[in-house]
């Protein structure tokens, strides 16, 4: 276990009361870090996560989403379990480590 895991188990939050010790948005962008390493790839890719990227690049700009802002974070949690499944069947064990965080963290 590597020292960043066991500083997580460690580190006290305060989920759904402050989020205290809990960085959501910064999870959530490397989250999607490790998965661009995936879907990028057009050994990897198919339709459902060209459009995908399509919704992370709405993200960074709502005024091309009517309004809209949809994070990070949101679309993790909209689409977690297609993240499981992707993680999983390329064994991405650090991306599955974050994700479960996240979901216990901030689902």
């Amino acid at each position: 276990m590597n020292k960043e895991m066991i500083m997580q188990e460690t580190k006290k939050t305060d989920r759904y009361v402050t989020f205290k010790g809990i960085d959501g948005d910064g999870n959530a962008r490397r989250l999607v870090a490790m998965l661009r390493r995936h879907i990028d790839d057009p050994a990897k890719t198919n339709l459902f996560w060209e459009k995908f990227k399509e919704k992370l690049a709405l993200s960074e700009s709502p005024d091309a989403n009517h309004g809209r802002h949809l994070d990070e974070l949101f679309l993790i949690h909209s689409y977690i379990n297609n993240l499981y499944d992707l993680f999983e069947e390329y064994g991405d064990q650090e991306a599955l480590t974050l994700l479960q965080q996240i979901e216990v963290e901030s689902c």
